[in-house]
């Protein structure tokens, strides 16, 4: 599975099955139209195994087939002590996510470790995406429309580090 040659971005929240899996279908579809496949190498995984082997959120996959991200490929899994090494940017959805992270980080790859939100150009007024899993429908949507322009910012940050 390691790709020595790409710049490796891992998405994470809590159960993988909501926020991680929609910012990793979004971020692909943009890596994609970019042409950027063979640079730039995505996944997600939850910081709790709670939906270890699971699609994700039937809300989250029908919200973002609305937009044309299909994730129905994608599978929960849990954040692995490799990973850390893996990957060069780990991006909680939320704070307590990240938390979580870093008490887990070896403290060489605690550099990795951000909130999404934080390569958004809604900085200032959001800096964490929150769990819809116990609201409705709009909540997916909300997450889609934070997750589209974060990873926007992104690819962009990416790219003008001469990682691609």
């Amino acid at each position: 599975m390691k790709q020595d040659n790409k710049v490796k971005v891992l998405f994470v929240c809590m159960g993988n099955i909501c926020r991680s899996p929609t910012a990793d279908a979004v971020f692909r579809h943009q890596v994609r139209t970019a042409g950027l496949e063979k640079q730039i190498y995505v996944d997600s995984a939850g910081t709790h195994a709670y939906h270890t082997n699971e699609p994700p959120d039937r809300r989250a996959q029908k919200a973002a087939l609305t937009r044309g991200y299909n994730m129905q490929e994608l599978r929960a899994r849990t954040v692995e002590p490799s990973d850390f090494e893996e990957f060069h940017y780990i991006l909680a959805m939320d704070k307590s996510n990240l938390a979580i992270l870093r008490d887990r980080c070896p403290q060489q790859h605690s550099h990795k470790l951000d909130l999404l939100m934080r390569y958004s150009s809604q900085w200032g007024r959001y800096q964490e995406i929150a769990d819809p899993y116990y609201g409705g429908s709009h909540g997916f949507e909300i997450v889609l429309d934070l997750v589209e322009g974060a990873n926007q910012g992104l690819l962009k940050h990416i790219l003008s580090q001469g990682q691609e």
